[in-house]
């Protein structure tokens, strides 16, 4: 089948003027009425002369044939292309690859890496690591150290402990993509100071000053205070509240001064 602009296009080349088809065609314009009543008389009843003359009135009657413009063919074109898939065939697919998306694991957040920094001294027959309050080494005249002093002199240690190593402040301060949550926290701080204990004389008892000593080298939290633990590579370990919270809390000395009395036959017996 053809359309009615190709259709004309060939009946013109052929010089065929008027024409009527015996079924209705597809894509085709609709039928002259003058065409219709000619064609509808009995050919035995027109005289034969009179053929020429019909002919010449009705090609002079039907319109002049015209070339179809580049922009009908175009839209004859487009009419009959087979079609393709649209856009928006294709964006019916995207929520399918949207919920496979979702439906995956979503990746875990990275962890925030605990701040904190610890000072390791020994005083007589134990280890003491202690939690730093202002993040630098303590001194003479701060009122941490002071109050740490007359624990070690309650406790029947050397009040003057002497330092081991540089302190240790977390996170590391590298360069590198390295892991700085508290597992390698945990790690780390058991690992320096088991090598700074194996390099001195053996000690009797590991003191854990603050949260951060007793959460990254004894693997306990804050119920640990004032008990003995049993750390594995580090031996027998005291838990103590921070020298800050013992100053800003007087009345948990009294729970201190008590758990001490229990605990110092530890390191008075080595003596």
């Amino acid at each position: 089948m053809i359309t009615e602009l190709r259709r004309r296009a060939y009946l013109s080349a052929m010089q065929v003027v008027s024409w009527l088809p015996r079924v209705e065609l597809p894509f085709a314009a609709p039928s002259r009425p003058e065409l219709l009543q000619t064609q509808a008389a009995p050919e035995l009843e027109q005289p034969a002369l009179a053929a020429p003359v019909e002919r010449q009135r009705v090609a002079e009657a039907a319109p002049a044939y015209v070339p179809p413009a580049a922009e009908e063919l175009a839209v004859v074109r487009a009419k009959i292309e087979v079609p393709r898939p649209t856009v928006v065939a294709r964006q019916a697919v995207a929520p399918v690859v949207e919920g496979e998306s979702e439906s995956a694991e979503p990746k875990a957040a990275p962890v925030t890496p605990p701040r904190f920094a610890l000072q390791l001294l020994r005083a007589g027959a134990c280890a003491v690591l202690v939690e730093l309050p202002t993040g630098e080494p303590l001194q003479g005249r701060d009122p941490a150290y002071l109050l740490l002093k007359d624990l070690l002199r309650s406790a029947g240690l050397p009040d003057s402990p002497q330092l081991i190593g540089e302190p240790v402040r977390w996170p590391l301060l590298v360069r590198g993509q390295i892991d700085q949550g508290p597992d390698a926290a945990l790690e780390f701080v058991q690992s320096f100071v088991g090598a700074r204990l194996e390099e001195q004389e053996p000690c009797s008892c590991l003191w854990l000053v603050g949260l951060p000593a007793i959460r990254f080298a004894g693997e306990a939290d804050a119920d640990a205070y004032n008990r003995e633990l049993q750390v594995e590579g580090l031996g027998a370990a005291w838990a103590l509240p921070g020298l800050e919270l013992l100053m800003d809390e007087p009345a948990r000395k009294r729970e201190l001064w008590h758990a001490m009395r229990r605990v110092r036959q530890r390191w008075l017996a080595a003596t």
